[in-house]
């Protein structure tokens, strides 16, 4: 079987690497792709927002399944152009999307379906948002609407610091995504994420993850798409993963089958774990980025069999998920500069060594230069590895960093630190 796999980061690295791991696959074709996605798919120049370039590509190609990485093709309905055209399609139409795509729109099936979450308002102006402030106390959640590259979440802890977020928020800072404001009630918890496969009848889990969204060691500094992760999030117990399934997945996609907006795909469901139980933070519409990797290196399955069941309604005739009992754990190494402006172009050297004791190192962020491996982003790689609790799979990732060149890349040194404390206890 020909598969396209369209996107460009870490997350599309370890789905290229597992999918490339399948013996029913003829050519995995990637785009745009990375320099480390080349080392298991052909590179095609193929833009994504084409949606007729990539559906005359499907037909010369004979591609049974497309893989669609990122958010944003879901969100602009690439998913329901190539279904229409009779192409397998792992990711959800538009419609669906949308609970990725807007955060008014999930806590909005939230409150039709009953599902666990904080409460809410939705704002479309500054003085409507200042308004309804005083009706949720401080500190206070303030989201932009719509997609923000995971950097579109404020948490004012301030009066001020809540006037201006939103005076970032409506001035234009994140564009369209800020059009349209939710403001949340602040939830108090620890935060894990669960994952379910669905083909909008049948929901496979697909394992937990925690990861670590600010910037510095000890969680401080500025938000980021997310700085390491680390699966399986043991806080996220079996009792608990049941309630989330029953509570919060399974309301979700019967409530859209219902409605006429059938999602099939990943439900990446970022959860807070409070007193009250697991409630719904937002979801994503596709595997997070980096807690792909993770799962990946967990996943003992074969990917394009399950995809394919999932993208071909076959989901119910699959058998549990494949995860290895051990714990992966990934670090991302970023550029200088980020999350702000990162410092592109620094060579990279030691990928090689790095993975000589059984680490893998995804490529994010990379590009080739002149024959040499450069940065090219904000995230660069994640080196990941494993090992039989939190504390081993550390220790394996860190030896993997510090044996790469990359001195305009820094990482925090504490990925995982909460489940290692609890495992000392």
């Amino acid at each position: 079987m020909n598969i396209l796999l369209l996107g460009s980061g870490g997350r599309e690295h370890a789905l290229a690497w597992k999918l490339a791991q399948s013996p029913t696959l003829t050519t995995l074709y990637a785009a745009p792709g990375n320099p480390g996605i080349a080392q298991h798919a052909t590179l095609v120049d193929l833009d994504v927002t084409d949606h007729r370039a990539v559906e005359d590509f499907c037909l010369r190609h004979a591609i049974g399944l497309v893989v669609i990485g990122p958010e944003a093709p879901l969100v602009d309905g690439l998913a329901d152009n190539l279904r229409v055209k009779g192409y397998p399609v792992f990711g959800p139409g538009k419609k669906a999307a949308q609970l990725e795509g807007s955060k008014g729109f999930t806590k909005d099936l939230c409150k039709r379906a009953n599902i666990p979450t904080a409460g809410y308002e939705r704002v479309h102006s500054k003085d409507g948002a200042i308004a309804a402030l005083p009706d949720f106390g401080l500190p206070v959640v303030i989201k932009a609407d719509g997609l923000a590259a995971g950097k579109g979440v404020i948490i004012a802890e301030t009066q001020d610091e809540a006037l201006a977020a939103l005076d970032t928020m409506f001035s234009g800072a994140f564009g369209a995504a800020g059009e349209e404001v939710v403001l949340e009630e602040f939830m108090s918890g620890e935060e894990a994420s669960f994952f379910a496969l669905t083909d909008g009848s049948a929901i496979l889990p697909f394992g937990s993850a925690q990861d670590h969204k600010r910037v510095g060691d000890g969680d401080t500094g500025p938000n980021t798409g997310g700085m390491g992760a680390y699966s399986p999030a043991r806080v996220l117990t079996p009792e608990l993963e049941a309630e989330v399934i029953e509570k919060i997945i399974r309301p979700t996609v019967e409530t859209l089958a219902a409605e006429g907006t059938s999602y099939s795909g990943v439900l990446y469901a970022g959860l807070m774990l409070t007193d009250e139980g697991p409630k719904l933070i937002e979801y994503n519409a596709r595997f997070g980025d980096p807690e792909c990797q993770v799962l990946m290196m967990r996943f003992d399955g074969d990917l394009v069999e399950l995809l394919l069941a999932v993208a071909e309604g076959r989901l119910a005739d699959q058998g549990a998920v494949a995860l290895a009992d051990r714990t992966a754990l990934t670090v991302v190494m970023a550029a200088k500069g980020y999350p702000g402006t990162p410092e592109k172009g620094g060579a990279i050297g030691g990928i090689e060594a790095a993975e000589v004791g059984g680490a893998r190192i995804f490529h994010a962020g990379t590009a080739e230069k002149d024959g040499k491996l450069v940065a090219n982003g904000g995230r660069v790689l994640n080196v990941t590895a494993t090992g039989d609790s939190v504390g081993a799979a550390q220790a394996a990732a860190y030896r993997a960093v510090d044996a790469i060149d990359f001195p305009t890349g820094f990482c925090r040194r504490d990925i995982g630190w909460r489940e290692i404390e609890r495992e000392a206890r």
